[in-house]
């Protein structure tokens, strides 16, 4: 456990949140290739494709059968280990990932 810690609970909590990681990525993935095929169907940049913290979300809570909270959870967890860049109420990849 590290000393960032104050009880196990605070651990397990956020070894937890953190074992979304991989799957949500693969999600927020999903959603912003579609975004980037309707974009490009119809003619605009397609690296503008970005995704709405709340579609993010609430596709995470249907697909992983958790609550809206740990979705944003997650969501935020993404955004605060700078996996994912959050930008007015969307998020997308940070530049020159995924």
């Amino acid at each position: 456990m590290n000393s960032q810690f104050r009880t196990q609970q605070e651990y397990k909590d956020t070894q937890s949140i953190q074992s979304f990681y991989e799957p949500a990525l693969e999600i927020l993935t999903q959603l912003i290739n579609r975004n980037k095929d309707n974009l490009r169907s119809k003619g605009y940049d397609e690296n503008n494709a970005a995704i709405t913290k709340e579609e993010f979300a609430q596709e995470m809570a249907r697909r992983f059968r958790v609550t809206q909270w740990l979705a944003h959870q997650v969501a935020t967890s993404l955004i605060n280990a700078n996996l994912i860049k959050s930008f007015g109420g969307y998020v997308k990849f940070e530049e020159g990932e995924q």
